[in-house]
């Protein structure tokens, strides 16, 4: 029998009645950091491929477009520190959030499951981590696919006026702990909810069981969520603003799918992008915020073609 104390990749315990799962896929549990462990699912075989999901969702977001690419990848679908079924650290320093930490965390997980390199692919908060991540790892990214946000500096400059509104959760999660904390936890079906509904282009994309076990893992994360929040807010401007002043670049074949963000807030897309990356392909979609959900064949073919670079 394997012990589960000792066992770095330990299979985990069954996922609660109620919480779908990507179809063939194993869950393992794998310690990345001093306490920390992340939750993923694995599967298929062939070079390996990780996916980040976003806010306010969990690796599962990526249930479709995962089972397609394990014909001919190895699949890495984890929750990120914080998230889901990972372990959710009390912040006790500015970095136990970063996106620098989060980072370490999925090269570390990476590693564990046996690839020292492989290309990775995220979505939203995931953007951000992914982001990092070929930054200060380009000896373990191979490519990097980049679905729907703006890197952090970007964030806070595109942002205006009235059209900020429509980012008033980065607002408030950005105020000093206690508050956001405490706002969020009276209601948090309410609030993670909002963000499901109204950003859903296609609500039967994502079903109500999978919609339930978003809701569950958020609620049960509400202070780590707000802490991600709240280092985009601080030491992830700083580190991306190092970067930037640093000249430092993505070194390897970049893909952007987003929503037509610069035309609704007013600014160019491929001019915030281009200084991040030399070898950058950037398209739009109309498959809304959810597209690994809503597009899912589409996002499939934009990461094979990123991985024909």
């Amino acid at each position: 029998m394997t012990d589960t104390t000792t066992d770095p990749l330990a299979r985990s315990t069954a996922p609660a009645p109620t919480d779908p799962s990507i179809p063939g896929f194993d869950a393992v549990d794998v310690p990345v950091a001093d306490g920390v462990t992340l939750h993923a699912a694995v599967g298929g075989s062939g070079s390996p491929v990780v996916l980040l999901h976003g806010f306010p969702q969990t690796h599962l977001m990526w249930r479709h477009v995962a089972v397609a690419l394990a014909a001919d990848h190895t699949v890495v679908c984890p929750d990120l520190r914080g998230y889901g079924a990972s372990s959710k650290p009390a912040a006790t320093t500015p970095d136990t959030y970063s996106k620098r930490t989060m980072a370490a965390d999925v090269v570390a997980l990476a590693r564990a499951l046996g690839h020292e390199r492989f290309a990775l692919v995220g979505h939203d908060r995931g953007l951000l981590v992914a982001l990092r991540a070929g930054l200060d790892h380009p000896d373990a990214v191979t490519h990097l696919g980049l679905l729907d946000a703006v890197p952090t500096l970007d964030t806070w400059a595109v942002l205006q006026g009235r059209s900020a509104a429509a980012a008033f959760h980065l607002y408030l999660m950005a105020q000093p702990p206690g508050l956001p904390e405490a706002l969020i936890g009276a209601s948090p079906d309410v609030f993670f909810g909002h963000f499901l509904d109204a950003w859903a282009t296609e609500p039967a994309a994502m079903p109500d069981d999978v919609r339930a076990a978003y809701l569950r893992a958020s609620a049960a994360a509400v202070p780590s969520i707000v802490a991600d929040f709240r280092a985009t807010a601080g030491v992830d401007v700083e580190h991306e603003q190092a970067d930037r002043d640093a000249g430092r670049r993505l070194a390897v074949p970049v893909s952007v799918v987003q929503q037509d963000w610069g035309a609704a807030l007013g600014y160019d897309a491929a001019a915030v992008w281009r200084p991040w990356a030399d070898d950058l392909e950037l398209r739009l979609t109309d498959a809304g915020h959810f597209l690994a959900e809503t597009a899912p064949d589409e996002v499939v073919a934009d990461v094979r073609a990123l991985l024909q670079r």
